[in-house]
């Protein structure tokens, strides 16, 4: 007998709420759980139409009157750094990183405590606890790893991803970094790292998540280039032309 669940989740609606990255709107989003033997292959699939994962559940905006969240992704294979990627490459050459199971630790909470507390005061993990940190990382149903980045010299967290390993590439589901170095572009430099990773992998995609055109938070998305959007009709390239599914 085939489990129906396991074909059709249910999905749910949230009651509208704040925006977080455009004033004056509010934002409401469709989610469903990921459970059972098939969470991995759910993930990928609601993935690859929009969906992003927040612990165990997989979501998407629903906003009655605005579509500005856009999902994005970067084509690896035919990335090639700017000059100034390059020198934000050449600025952390000191940095090691290290892939690590999804297990949080005292040392990250505090980088993403004081990431919060610099960039995101206003947000709504401003207040997340240890435990609820714990959560975020832990309660992954489906392949996912912590990159580490370290400092050399002393060994120093500079910066930290939470990632989902995707058979067609990787897909970062959140990262914060070390504010006090705003010269090493920490955060240009994760998403440049997972690019080089997809690339060794041979794998095709880096999702990016949301890119939100009139947001100052989210605008630095739009500098990898190729970059996919998700439109109507499927993944185009952000200029508009068709690309692959």
């Amino acid at each position: 007998m085939t489990d129906q669940g396991l074909q059709f989740p249910k999905f749910y609606v949230t009651a509208p709420s704040p925006c977080p990255y455009l004033d004056g709107h509010s934002e409401r989003k469709v989610f469903t759980e990921l459970k059972g033997p098939d969470a991995g292959a759910l993930n990928e699939a609601l993935g690859r139409v929009g969906f992003r994962r927040s612990q165990s559940v997989v979501y998407r905006p629903a906003c009655e009157n605005c579509s500005q969240c856009i999902s994005v992704r970067v084509r690896a294979q035919e990335f090639k750094p700017s000059k100034s990627q390059r020198k934000v490459l050449k600025n952390n050459a000191d940095i090691i990183a290290t892939i690590l199971p999804p297990l949080a630790t005292e040392a990250q909470y505090d980088l993403l405590q004081s990431y919060l507390n610099d960039r995101h005061l206003d947000g709504t993990m401003a207040q997340m606890t240890m435990d609820e940190f714990c959560e975020m990382v832990e309660s992954s149903p489906v392949a996912t790893v912590l990159v580490e980045y370290r400092r050399a010299i002393d060994n120093k967290l500079m910066a930290l991803a939470l990632t989902d390993q995707l058979s067609d590439g990787l897909s970062m589901v959140y990262s914060c970094f070390d504010t006090k170095f705003n010269d090493r572009s920490l955060g240009t430099y994760i998403i440049l790292d997972h690019i080089t990773r997809a690339q060794r992998a041979n794998q095709a995609y880096v999702y990016l998540g949301y890119w939100v055109q009139d947001s100052r938070k989210m605008s630095y998305k739009g500098r990898f280039k190729p970059l996919e959007k998700l439109g109507p009709n499927g993944w185009h390239d952000r200029d508009g032309h068709d690309s692959a599914k």
